[in-house]
């Protein structure tokens, strides 16, 4: 038991990063997942960019690398966009914006430093709707991550999969909620199947699975723990109210035009993110959430999970309420939720992390170029 706790930083948007890195201190946390999305996407909800990934080279690898091993924490990189669907020129701007994250990775020393690139999938719609469009989806996602993650697997990085289903992705008057792929087990399964390659495999992240009454504990335990990479720390609290009522648990919330839903006494989406009857929540800040936290830690130490929990911060008493004060508080309760299952028990010092991990590698690495998908 002596895992890190990292914080991601989408729930620190306007700060720099040297103010996150206090902030990291000040919450007693190991390392950070730096969200490093690009400035032009159409996403704009949990985005933040705290690198210059248009001027990253050797200079600001050693950089970085000097103010994490100076500070004593460790780091990752992520962009979660849509990878293989949505408007075409924005989905090979994100292709080739992942391969940008990839190389950053790769000058900070990539799986020697633990420097592993977080991404989405994203799902293609237009094929999702066609019959057989799911399978269609994975043959599509064979199709634009072969390249990627060979090229990775060459730079010796690990690109890694959120399972979010990203269920608030497109319209709310959409009749499905399956908008990234690897938003179940079965299709990451799949997926590695697909592309046996060990460069590639997932940060899961349990509250996803919450909101779809599957208990986290049983995904970990069918859960191949070589590909698991990362856990992010967020929670859910199912509300019972009248969408689970009216709409019960086959079909997300449907929207039909207000008149008649008024008419009926039917309960319809109010924006897309309004399809699943749930909050945001942290483990132990502001209540009670559906998940058995102690159950999921205890069942990922019982397999020898030994890599970071990066506690997400979208919770709708924290980070949501827009104040700094509630966002940090809402990280340390987390922090010590966590500490009593994933850290020992020290004299005069209560649950605590036992920095043992070797010296961050200030890697000699030669520049490479900037690639583009067209190149692979």
């Amino acid at each position: 038991m002596n895992n890190q706790i990292w914080m991601m930083t989408s729930a620190f948007k306007p700060f720099k990063l040297e103010q996150i890195v206090d902030k990291a201190k000040e919450a007693g946390v190991q390392g950070l997942e730096l969200c490093v999305f690009p400035r032009d996407s159409s996403r704009s909800d949990h985005v933040a960019t705290h690198l210059d990934y248009e001027n990253f080279g050797v200079e600001q690898a050693k950089k970085l690398l000097e103010l994490f091993g100076r500070e004593k924490l460790r780091f990752s990189v992520g962009s979660y966009v849509n990878l293989i669907g949505g408007d075409p020129a924005e989905r090979a701007s994100n292709q080739n914006h992942l391969l940008k994250l990839i190389r950053i990775a790769h000058l900070c020393g990539g799986d020697e430093n633990d420097v592993k690139v977080g991404t989405f999938v994203g799902y293609n719609d237009e094929l999702g709707v066609q019959d057989g469009g799911f399978e269609k989806n994975l043959y599509e996602y064979q199709r634009v991550f072969a390249p990627i993650i060979k090229y990775a697997e060459d730079l010796g990085v690990t690109i890694i999969y959120e399972n979010c289903p990203m269920e608030g992705w497109r319209p709310s008057t959409w009749p499905v909620t399956f908008n990234n792929l690897p938003g179940t087990l079965a299709a990451r399964k799949l997926m590695y199947a697909l592309i046996p390659s060990m460069a590639h495999g997932e940060t899961y992240d349990p509250s996803h699975d919450v909101w779809q009454h599957i208990n986290p504990s049983d995904v970990i335990k069918a859960t191949d723990l070589n590909r698991l990479h990362r856990v992010h720390v967020k929670a859910t609290r199912n509300l019972r109210n009248q969408s689970s009522i009216y709409w019960g648990g086959m079909y997300p919330k449907q929207y039909v035009n207000d008149e008649l839903a008024q008419k009926a006494g039917v309960p319809v989406p109010q924006h897309e993110w309004d399809r699943i009857p749930y909050e945001a929540m942290l483990p132990g800040f502001g209540g009670y959430d559906s998940m058995d936290w102690r159950e999921f830690l205890e069942t990922l130490m019982g397999i020898g999970f030994n890599k970071p929990f990066v506690i997400e911060n979208e919770a709708a008493k924290s980070a949501h309420t827009g104040c700094p004060v509630a966002t940090m508080q809402g990280f340390k309760a987390a922090v010590l939720c966590l500490a009593p299952i994933v850290w020992d028990l020290k004299v005069n010092q209560g649950y605590a992390f036992n920095d043992n991990r070797p010296e961050l590698k200030i890697t000699e690495k030669k520049d490479i170029p900037v690639v583009t998908v067209d190149k692979l």
